[in-house]
């Protein structure tokens, strides 16, 4: 039987959620399978693969052949380093420590470079919070001040109403009075 490591579709519409799976190479795509050794999300960032590592080796020492995409999942969960490396213990190139010492620094460098990159994307996300900001004080900034010029204008206006206002009473007042002089006089 020709066994393949694959990907088998699940989740809903538009929304792909894959397991990784041991399988026939006749098998349908979502049909029978052997055995399930882990899950692939793509649609976080970075993707999430939950994965069990040592079937996984267990099945790529076996033979059992993987598609492409899977087999670029499993040479960055490690899974071929591993199989590389105990091939070198095989042939007596170095102990089983030795081997383990050298994937655990590859871990772990991993690990350092996908931090470094997490940590760059949340400093981009801060900086573009704080650009953002910036300019949304500095349009409110403006707004306040076509605002006080409004109000200021405003007042300008209803100040000049006023004065028109006491102006127009006082020319008004003289004639009231003159005209309440003389039928006092007659």
């Amino acid at each position: 039987m020709a066994t393949k490591i694959r990907l088998q579709r699940g989740g809903r519409k538009s929304y792909a959620f894959y397991r990784i799976v041991i399988a026939d190479a006749r098998a349908p795509r979502d049909g029978r399978f052997t055995e399930k050794i882990g899950t692939y999300n793509p649609n976080t960032n970075p993707a999430t693969v939950d994965l069990n590592f040592e079937r996984a080796l267990y099945w790529v020492e076996c033979g059992a052949q993987p598609t492409d995409t899977v087999r670029n999942i499993l040479s960055r969960e490690g899974v071929y380093l591993m199989k590389h490396l105990k091939g070198g213990v095989k042939k007596g190139a170095f102990d089983e420590a030795t081997a383990q010492k050298k994937f655990d620094a590859w871990k772990a460098d991993k690990q350092k470079g996908l931090e470094k990159v997490a940590a760059d994307e949340a400093k981009a996300k801060k900086d573009a919070a704080a650009a953002q900001l910036k300019a949304e004080k500095a349009q409110n900034e403006e707004q306040a001040k076509k605002v006080a010029e409004k109000k200021a204008a405003e007042a300008a206006a209803k100040a000049e109403a006023e004065a028109a206002a006491a102006a127009e009473a006082a020319a008004e007042t003289p004639a009231e009075e003159a005209a309440a002089e003389a039928p006092a006089e007659a």
